[in-house]
Formats: structure tokens, C-alpha cells, sequence
């Protein structure tokens, strides 16, 4: 089980150490360069995180790939690794929600695919101690992560891009806004995938990004959820909230999520989908009421 920081990054440290003291297992961070909302770097919000915490491993999730050059992102994963003492896991996606940010940092945001699967490559050369060229000049990153060869790889999205990507080049292939029937198809996807580019399917599990609310009364857990996605995405979310989110009470909550762990889901990013005023309490209950029973599962 992950949970989020929330989108101030003065909030990461106490967010991160309580996350740890409750039991939870991963300290995530999403990021933005500009959006609609406040949202921090991942890099520099989950280095907050390792400052403050031990155990709890730090993912990013995600990190916008194409948004930096390849090099760089790995020499900021690197120092992370380093600095968390092998706790990082790097997330990544393509984004492209806001063309804007994209058009800001001179990227073309047609170009994501191709950059992400390209800086990739140049991450696993690079993690790997191997040279990159760089106009005929051999360059290597130094220091290389703790973790080997490389801190886990998740590849975040929907798409059967997505997917592919995490076949070919990827630890965990994480989607979010599925069902669990889409997770069990995406993961076998990825899955044939790998084995098509010579790896062992095995090497690829599953995760879920998951959009979460929980409270005593289903009803009030339901639109707290509703309402909080319908800002967070500006559209009416009421048809496939059902489907995709876990919501209700913790007992409602926790059978959901063993579903998606019977998809292949073997982590849970889980996201509060409430507002601030909401949030505490119920991570309380996640923490007192919905882990427990998943790990009694």
C-alpha cells in the first residue's frame, strides 16, 4: 500500500512521517512543471521525504520523462537513490493533460512517446555504469544509484502504449481509472510484451494507481469521491466512478482493493479523493481499518 503526499510540498515531511509511523509501505509524490493545482517536483518532494523517514520506500508517480533530458532525470534519480539510502523507485509517464507546460519547457508535446521511450534507453545504459555518446565523446553518470542494476522502473498510464512501454522497458506497469478486469488485460499485455523483447514476464508486475475514499457512511464516501474528481479532472465523473475508484466504508474499501490484488495489482498507490478537511480522518481509517484487513487477506 502507497500514499501520496498532497500537493504542497511544505506538507511532504509530515505527510512522509506519518505515513511511515501508520504502517504504510511507499511515500509517492505525482508532479507538474504548471497546472491547474498545486503540485510539487517529484525529485525534490520525495528527497524531503528521505530526509524525514527509514523505512518507507519513495516513488515517484510520475515523473514527466519527456519533460527533462534523459541525462539529467537520471542524474536526479541517482542522487535520490543515493541520498534515501536505495529507497527510490522512479515513476515515470508521458503526461500531455497540459499542453501548455509542454509548449513552456520547449517540448513538443506530439514528441512524448517517442522521448519517453528514448530517454528510457539512455536510463538503462546509464544506471547500468554503461557510457552514453554524446557527439562522439563517451560519458557515464557517477555516482550510479545504490539499487542494482537500477532502481525499479514503473511506467504509469492507460494506454496500450502504456503497456508496451512497460513490457520493453519497465519493472510495474501502473494505470489508474481502470477496473480490475482492465488491470488483469493491461498487466497480461505487458506481459507478452516483455517476453517478445527476450525478457522473462515474470520480471513485470502489476500496480494501481487508485483514486480512494473512505468513510463510515458509504454515501458521504461516494461523493466526497465525486466531487473531489470532478475538480481535480473538470468533468462529471458519476458514470465510471463505480467501476474504477474503491470507495465506501473500510470493509467496502478493503474488498475492493483485494480485487485488483487478484488482478495482479501487487501495490496500490492509493489516493485520497477528498478534500483537505476529509483527509486525515481518513487516512486513520485506512491506516486502522483497511490495512489490516488486507494484510489479514
Amino acid at each position: 500500500m502507497v500514499l501520496p503526499p498532497t500537493g504542497d510540498p511544505a506538507d511532504v515531511p509530515d505527510t512522509a512521517r506519518r505515513a511511515e509511523e501508520q504502517g504504510f509501505d511507499l511515500v509517492a509524490s505525482g508532479e507538474h512543471v504548471l497546472f491547474g493545482s498545486p503540485t510539487p517536483n517529484a525529485f525534490v518532494a520525495l528527497a524531503a521525504a528521505a530526509a524525514v523517514t527509514t523505512r518507507v520506500r519513495l516513488l515517484s508517480a510520475v515523473t514527466l520523462l519527456p519533460l527533462y533530458p534523459a541525462p539529467l532525470a537520471g542524474k536526479m534519480a541517482a542522487t535520490l537513490d543515493r541520498i534515501s539510502g536505495g529507497r527510490f523507485e522512479l515513476g515515470v509517464g508521458v503526461g500531455g493533460e497540459n499542453p501548455v507546460e509542454f509548449a513552456a519547457c520547449g517540448v513538443p508535446v506530439r514528441e512524448r512517446g517517442r522521448r519517453t521511450d528514448e530517454a528510457l534507453d539512455v536510463l538503462v545504459t546509464l544506471f547500468a555504469g554503461e557510457p552514453i555518446d554524446v557527439d562522439g565523446t563517451p560519458a557515464t553518470l557517477d555516482p550510479l544509484p545504490i539499487q542494482r542494476p537500477r532502481p525499479p522502473v514503473w511506467v504509469g498510464g492507460r494506454s496500450e502504449a502504456s503497456m508496451r512501454r512497460a513490457g520493453r522497458a519497465g519493472d510495474v506497469w501502473m494505470p489508474y481509472l481502470g477496473s480490475p478486469d482492465r488491470v488483469a488485460r493491461g498487466l497480461a499485455t505487458a506481459r507478452e510484451e516483455a517476453e517478445r523483447h527476450g525478457r522473462d514476464p515474470a520480471e513485470v508486475s502489476g500496480a494501481y494507481f487508485a483514486w480512494t475514499a473512505v468513510d463510515p457512511d458509504p454515501a458521504v464516501a461516494r461523493r466526497r469521491a465525486r466531487d473531489s474528481l470532478a475538480a481535480t479532472y473538470g468533468q462529471d465523473m458519476d458514470r465510471i466512478l463505480d467501476a474504477v475508484v474503491p470507495h465506501g466504508t473500510p470493509e467496502q474499501v478493503a474488498a475492493r482493493l483485494a480485487e485488483y490484488a487478484d488482478a495482479g495489482a501487487d501495490s496500490v498507490v492509493l489516493a485520497p479523493a477528498v478534500d483537505d478537511a476529509a483527509r486525515e480522518r481518513m487516512l486513520d481509517l485506512v491506516a486502522g481499518e483497511v490495512l489490516p484487513r488486507l494484510r489479514h487477506a
